[in-house]
């Protein structure tokens, strides 16, 4: 059972939309998640603007892939790197603690995540 980062077993961070690198639910990761899909996130307008901006349109709908789109308020498991560089950019979306993997915090700091906390 995977940790999250604070130390407690990892918790769910979205099944409606059904979220996580192996559509679980959960922001679990292994060798095979090159983008390490583990910040639980609630996606906000001003970071799907700044995703799309970057590269990774996370708004449009791709039902050949599964992907319903993400609208603001949804929950979704973020790359790490990603949530980083939105932080720098000073449009970080607000944080799951229980249910991000402990591996985010190779890329952030428990310092930067508390300060996006929404439990």
């Amino acid at each position: 059972m995977a940790n999250n980062v604070l130390g407690t077993p990892l918790e769910t961070c979205s099944t409606d939309p059904l979220t996580g690198f192996y559509r679980d639910g959960c922001c679990s990761t292994g060798g095979d998640d090159a983008g390490v899909h583990v910040v639980c996130s609630r996606v906000t307008a001003e970071f799907l603007a700044f995703s799309q901006a970057a590269g990774n349109d996370l708004s449009t709908p791709r039902p050949e892939f599964g992907f319903p789109g993400l609208q603001p308020g949804d929950q979704w498991c973020l790359c790490a790197s990603r949530w980083a560089e939105a932080l720098e950019a000073g449009v970080a979306p607000p944080v799951v603690l229980t249910a991000t993997h402990a591996r985010a915090l190779e890329w952030c700091s428990l310092d930067d995540l508390r300060a996006h906390a929404i439990d």
